[in-house]
């Protein structure tokens, strides 16, 4: 598999308005070609979503999802287009599964665009010590922050997650695939996920495994 640099992802971001995310599978599968990356995203189906981009989703449903006799709760609006989309049973089945998710993995915030600049550049910071301290050679230091940058990423914003109901794909794939089928702009605005006592001391809780487990 080719070595995805960072400009090249960015590089087809700016062309085709692409996630990161698909940016980065796009290239891995054609070996870099930025071209060739640009003309599998459009066979995907993902240029027919970017067209209706600079369309207003303004519909859509606020879900709600509490887990374990109200001790995990969670709110999310995801917009689509029209109000006759947002009746659709497989459009509400998505929402349901993305406030599943929120509850489970805690994402801090919906895409990679929302973590604040300052919070970014000190986690590179940290990492970079990290790196440094672990006595890893100056000259791939670069990468090895970057790698760390993007499981930062994943572990933080919701789009970037693998999908806990199949973690074969991630949360902005299963959207993508979701903008596809319906055929309307889709946007996970906002969320807000409570947690019972959360800051004070208690007891480690997997959550994740926990409400997988009661949706088994």
């Amino acid at each position: 598999m080719a070595d995805i640099s960072i400009q090249s992802i960015k590089e087809l971001r700016d062309k085709s308005g692409a996630g990161m995310m698909d940016c980065k599978k796009a290239l891995a599968e054609n070996g870099g070609d930025i071209e060739k990356a640009l003309d599998w995203l459009r066979e995907k189906g993902i240029a027919t979503m970017l067209k209706k981009s600079s369309r207003i989703a303004a519909e859509g449903v606020v879900e709600s999802y509490i887990h374990g006799g109200g001790r995990v709760g969670v709110l999310v609006e995801v917009n689509i287009e029209t109000d006759f989309a947002a009746r659709n049973e497989a459009f509400r089945e998505f929402v349901r599964d993305v406030a599943l998710q929120i509850a489970a993995m805690n994402p801090r915030w919906v895409s990679r665009e929302d973590v604040p600049a300052e919070e970014l550049e000190r986690e590179r910071e940290v990492v970079r010590n990290q790196a440094l301290n672990e006595g890893k050679p100056e000259r791939i230091v670069d990468r090895i922050v970057e790698g760390r940058i993007a499981k930062f990423y994943q572990e933080n914003c919701l789009l970037d997650q693998d999908f806990i109901k199949d973690d074969g794909k991630t949360v902005q794939e299963l959207l993508t695939e979701m903008t596809v089928k319906i055929g309307e702009r889709i946007v996970i605005r906002r969320f807000t996920r409570y947690e019972l006592g959360e800051g004070l001391e208690r007891r480690e809780e997997d959550f994740a495994a926990e409400v997988m487990s009661q949706i088994r």
